[in-house]
């Protein structure tokens, strides 16, 4: 018969055994959604970098083709003024933020998705 000493350090040692492995699967969550993260920021600075290069190259060929040094900057100028009034005017809509985050959801927290379809297959 049992006794009720081993029962308890068996219940003890399954517990902690489950404790570790939730630790183990956060620290795993945590070291995927990082890396995610700094992938997108990664993104981020690059798709900046050819967005500046894009600008000043359409800045200097406008100011080529309408012979003015300055007029290209300037329509490239009010070419980001513009994006910027139309972001400022839809960023109450609900429905773009809502796809907004439901984009970057999908983005950072991917992998722990994935890794639940991979356990049940």
């Amino acid at each position: 018969m049992l006794k009720i000493g081993e029962i308890v350090q068996t219940v003890k040692g399954i517990v902690e055994t489950k404790i570790d492995m939730i630790k183990l699967d956060i620290q795993d969550q945590l070291s995927s959604i990082l890396s995610r993260m700094i992938f997108l920021i990664l993104m981020g600075g690059s798709l900046l970098l050819v967005l500046l290069f894009l600008s000043l190259s359409l800045a200097f060929f406008l100011s080529q083709y309408f012979e003015s040094p300055h007029m290209g900057f300037l329509l490239v100028g009010l070419l980001y003024l513009l994006v910027l009034l139309i972001l400022f005017l839809v960023r109450d809509n609900h429905p773009t933020q809502e796809k907004m985050q439901k984009g970057l959801k999908s983005f950072v927290f991917r992998t722990r998705i994935f890794g639940k379809r991979k356990g049940n297959e």
